[in-house]
């Protein structure tokens, strides 16, 4: 398919509380912040999302301890991943180990001069979050190729 028609790549940092989203553009080559919703608004915001753009895939975050094992916040992740898989099964739905990323997402705020009481926005870190889990996925793949 040529560059112009490929369709986004949507990164998903999903909590019990809020989901920080982030996507690529057209081209799949800049990761950027969307937004963070409320965990219980997700799938309609997903709804709305996919009728207005071309997504080819979705990539969760999945939480992986040191040494490799799920961790425990996996119990929340695995029921939307079974579920969007029965919602969308048109697009490829990949998880990616996304150890350390709300660390690095503190950090990158630290180093962008975020003020301290912006740092402690959890819908800012989440949506960082998401983008830092984009951004790794679309080094790696590019690494691959």
């Amino acid at each position: 398919m040529p560059p112009d028609f490929m369709g986004r790549i949507l990164a998903i940092d999903y909590g019990k509380k809020r989901v920080g989203i982030a996507v690529t553009d057209p081209q799949q080559i800049i990761a950027t912040r969307l937004t963070t919703v409320a965990s219980h608004t997700i799938w309609d915001f997903l709804n709305d999302y996919f009728q207005k753009e071309n997504v080819d895939e979705v990539i969760v975050g999945y939480p992986m301890t040191l040494n490799n094992q799920p961790s425990e916040a996996v119990i929340y992740i695995n029921p939307f991943l079974k579920k969007f898989e029965v919602k969308y099964p048109e697009i490829k739905l990949k998880i990616f180990d996304e150890r350390f990323t709300s660390k690095m997402a503190f950090q990158t705020m630290i180093d962008g001069g975020v003020k301290k009481q912006k740092r402690r926005d959890k819908a800012l870190v989440d949506g960082i979050s998401a983008t830092i889990i984009l951004q790794n996925y679309l080094e790696q793949k590019r690494n691959k190729l």
